[in-house]
């Protein structure tokens, strides 16, 4: 299928694209658009690893500000903005270069879809954990990138039904806002996330509040007007309404689970390991979303129950009727590294899937010769 975005976002055409374009004519037209997408993922993994090292449980920048130094968070701004840059030009690149496939654009789609959780995961380490003093409860984090991956969902659930994709104009925003926030907390240290901003509200409180609004008054609506306006056009992929809303089933029902674990687990699961069971939330969430989007590019119906739901569920159910006792925190563990696995087997069995059906290389312009 031929790929369609439509970008309206004033921030994105008025003053990003401009910087783009400036930016592309660097980049050697040797270099393969999948080489620029996949280096702005590892920037971005790498950080975040960095970071889990200095705050492993969310409590560095609220219990004694500076256990993480301060060229950690001017690196975060600045890989966070190679990754902004990266993801914004790999496309451009590939017109430039006449490579644009149906594997870059699964590639470029697949790795946002994680990556949106890793930005998330990443900042929460700027605001620091509740202490009863400051910060943000686990609880916040967990709806805060809850609603990041439902807005990114619902993007691509419209393009499933529209065929269109309407870039959220919450992307753009969000990375500038990121970026803004590194180069804050780098410069004047992490007390400004803890002093009030104004009527007694923190910076933090705003920005929630901001991204709640963003996605219920404008990316919600704005996807459900896409789709009806399509529907009115008689544009619509899917005619009825039970196929329309098929891929919205497995990211839902993982949703339902998790957030069963999390309140009705006997050992506090989320406040004991928050980086371990957020980031399993992001891989999982991933690999449904993508799964979504090879459908989107395929023309094929997904499945109803995404294969994972099943053992998630057994294992929901042993740790909230006690099962696991103590071994709670030890499964989730596994858990978490079997999901992480499996995603990456799946991202590269589809790679090497699509680069033999399409005869080329992932990160490289040369045609693979034909046996």
């Amino acid at each position: 299928s031929q790929y369609s975005a439509v970008d309206t976002n004033p921030l994105s055409v008025y003053i990003m694209q401009p910087i783009w374009n400036k930016i592309i004519k660097l980049v050697p037209l040797w270099i393969a658009p999948n080489l620029l997408t996949f280096s702005g993922f590892v920037m971005i993994l790498f950080n975040y690893f960095l970071i889990s090292f200095y705050d492993w449980d969310y409590t560095a920048s609220g219990a004694s500000p500076g256990l993480v130094p301060t060229w950690v968070w001017l690196f975060s701004a600045f890989t966070t903005f190679c990754a902004y840059a990266l993801d914004s030009i790999d496309g451009k690149h590939a017109r430039r270069t006449q490579s644009s496939t149906p594997l870059g654009e699964l590639f470029d789609h697949g790795l946002d879809s994680w990556a949106t959780s890793i930005f998330v995961l990443s900042f929460f380490s700027v605001c620091s954990r509740d202490n009863g003093k400051t910060g943000v409860s686990v609880y916040t984090m967990y709806i805060y990138l809850s609603i990041v991956l439902f807005n990114f969902m619902c993007s691509h659930w419209e393009k499933y039904n529209t065929g269109v994709l309407f870039l959220p104009w919450g992307y753009d925003i969000s990375q500038v806002v990121l970026i803004a926030a590194y180069l804050l907390t780098g410069a004047v240290g992490v007390e400004v996330w803890q002093k009030p901003l104004l009527f007694g509200y923190y910076i933090t409180d705003v920005l929630v509040i901001l991204l709640i609004g963003f996605s219920l008054f404008l990316s919600f609506p704005q996807t459900l007007y896409n789709i009806h306006r399509a529907h009115l056009k008689k544009t619509l992929k899917n005619d009825s309404l039970y196929e329309g809303l098929l891929p919205l089933v497995s990211p839902l029902l993982l949703f339902v689970l998790l957030t069963v674990w999390v309140v009705l687990s006997p050992s506090n699961i989320l406040a004991k390991q928050p980086r371990l069971f957020l980031w399993m939330v992001g891989v999982a969430f991933s690999n449904v979303i993508c799964k979504v989007i090879i459908c989107q590019m395929s023309s094929t119906r997904p499945e109803l129950f995404h294969w994972f739901l099943l053992p998630l569920a057994l294992v929901v159910c042993a740790a909230i009727s006690g099962l696991l006792g103590w071994t709670e925190e030890a499964v989730l563990g596994a858990v978490t590294g079997l999901v992480t696995a499996a995603h990456l087997h799946y991202g590269v069995c589809v790679g090497r899937q699509l680069s033999e059906h399409l005869n080329i290389y992932i990160f490289s312009l040369k045609k693979r010769v034909q046996e």
